[in-house]
């Protein structure tokens, strides 16, 4: 990766705050920022806490030694890691601006008309990124969609549309390719301008006018072949249960 100025964590979820990479960059000096609360997990994992920013929501955080500055903005959704520990930490949206340019994140949320606060206090946004993947009918309370997410996208004053948390986690029962899928095809009827760069490519979002759909490539290429499975042990049925 390149120099990274700023880590941004949205909430405690395990696939926003993940133990193994936060112990990675745990070890560079670099700043993080996060929602209330989920500081003392950061802390916890190896992050000192000077270098740990907690926002609550309208709160902003200028990143010392430039005029980027980070604003927490509501999002629908919830927090925890364990059974006892839901809500007690804050999630979050975040917008970063800059003296040129604007970029809004949604963190995870629901479809919420908080969108409209937002763009009215902290827009309009050159880039919007919204969670599209891992979606279902009964989670549109907590998670986008890409449907919602087209319909976020208006309520935030519109801008170019960075798909994101989709084709990582198979948290869904839809295919891992669907919300970009979805996209391709609504996108053009909305007049929305998608932004989907392959993984890692640099791209500047005003010059973004076309995508080439990488994933289909992606799902069409040969797969590894598996190691040979280990052997199965069998237990005769006469065994007494339960074992000891």
């Amino acid at each position: 990766m390149p120099h990274i100025d700023l880590v941004l964590v949205s909430h405690d979820h395990y696939d926003h705050l993940d133990y193994p990479t936060i112990r990675e960059l745990a070890q560079l000096d670099v700043p993080f920022v996060t929602s209330l609360g989920v500081g003392a997990h950061l802390e916890a994992f190896g992050v000192e806490a000077h270098r740990i920013t907690e926002l609550d929501w309208w709160e902003s955080h200028t990143l010392p030694g430039t005029d980027l500055v980070v604003t927490a903005a509501p999002s629908q959704h919830f927090s925890g890691r364990g059974l006892k520990d839901r809500n007690l930490t804050l999630w979050s949206s975040f917008v970063f601006r800059s003296p040129r340019h604007a970029v809004f994140f949604s963190g995870d949320t629901g479809l919420t008309t908080e969108y409209v606060a937002i763009r009215d206090r902290l827009g309009p946004f050159d880039l919007v990124m919204l969670e599209v993947g891992a979606f279902h009918p009964s989670w549109g309370d907590i998670h986008l969609g890409p449907v919602n997410a087209l319909e976020a996208l208006a309520l935030l004053g519109g801008g170019a549309f960075l798909p994101v948390h989709w084709g990582t986690f198979n948290l869904a029962m839809h295919a891992w390719d669907e919300p970009a899928e979805t996209l391709l095809t609504l996108a053009p009827q909305r007049d929305v301008q998608l932004v989907m760069p392959r993984l890692g490519e640099p791209i500047e979002p005003a010059h973004a006018d076309r995508v080439t759909p990488w994933w289909r490539d992606v799902d069409a290429a040969p797969q590894p072949a598996r190691p040979a499975a280990e052997p199965v042990l069998t237990l005769p049925k006469s065994m007494p249960w339960p074992l000891d």
